[in-house]
């Protein structure tokens, strides 16, 4: 009996070991195998292709799976694409690279200088420009803000004013940079507002809008403004159209 038990043991172990070095043997020949475009799978957004994903990142295919690096693709996608987020993984089974979009929210149509060559776009509440042909159509709709003269140095100080519409209730309509980096922009009501150079400021600045539209309204006192001069807080300057 000890004998019958023994004997059985060893052919399961002797077919376990055959199935183990079959399945490594099998996964150590996929992972060496090649992957070409078509053996890309894309998950999370509608808006990108195999194609796009090829195009925009410096992988040649076909190229073997064990090579392909995920956090370089990753950078690479994220930045070209952009995208919010971005994962890449090696499979398998299925066999070959999936990768999971998520893409950025467009709060404000956006203009910015490349090259000399004008590019039309938008921009997200973290201030990133994302390219007219990475934006999804469905977030399009109800964008009320142009941004003009973005620059990778401005992200902060846009993604500071975009979130200040949720706390705030002034409404603005354009942000605009000039070449030197003067920043300007325009309310609903209160028209033009020159804010300047320093982005320290921003918060105060945007506090002290808020509170002028609420004053202004109801003294009914906003038909009459012309512009408002805040580059220094702390002494705003108010001119009004002359009668």
């Amino acid at each position: 009996m000890i004998y019958e038990n023994q004997k059985k043991f060893n052919v399961r172990s002797f077919l376990f070991l055959i199935l183990f070095l079959f399945s490594t043997t099998l996964i150590s020949l996929k992972i060496l195998k090649k992957v070409n475009v078509q053996d890309i799978r894309i998950s999370g957004s509608e808006l990108f292709s195999k194609n796009d994903v090829a195009k925009n990142s410096s992988l040649i295919f076909p190229i073997r799976l064990i090579f392909i690096k995920t956090n370089l693709l990753e950078k690479e996608l994220k930045e070209n694409l952009s995208l919010k987020n971005i994962s890449v993984s090696r499979q398998i089974f299925p066999f070959g690279l999936r990768i999971h979009i998520q893409t950025r929210i467009p709060l404000a149509y956006a203009e910015r200088i490349l090259n000399n060559e004008k590019i039309l776009g938008f921009i997200d509440k973290d201030g990133i420009f994302i390219n007219k042909k990475n934006a999804e159509e469905q977030n399009l709709n109800k964008l009320n803000i142009q941004v003009f003269g973005w620059e990778e140095k401005y992200k902060k100080i846009l993604s500071e004013i975009l979130i200040s519409q949720d706390n705030f209730e002034f409404e603005l309509v354009k942000i605009t940079f000039s070449s030197n980096g003067f920043l300007t922009v325009e309310e609903k009501d209160l028209k033009t507002i020159y804010l300047g150079f320093n982005p320290n400021l921003i918060n105060y600045q945007l506090q002290i809008i808020n509170n002028l539209k609420n004053e202004f309204k109801k003294k009914s006192f906003i038909e009459k403004l012309d512009n408002i001069d805040l580059t220094n807080p702390k002494k705003p300057k108010i001119k009004v159209f002359k009668p």
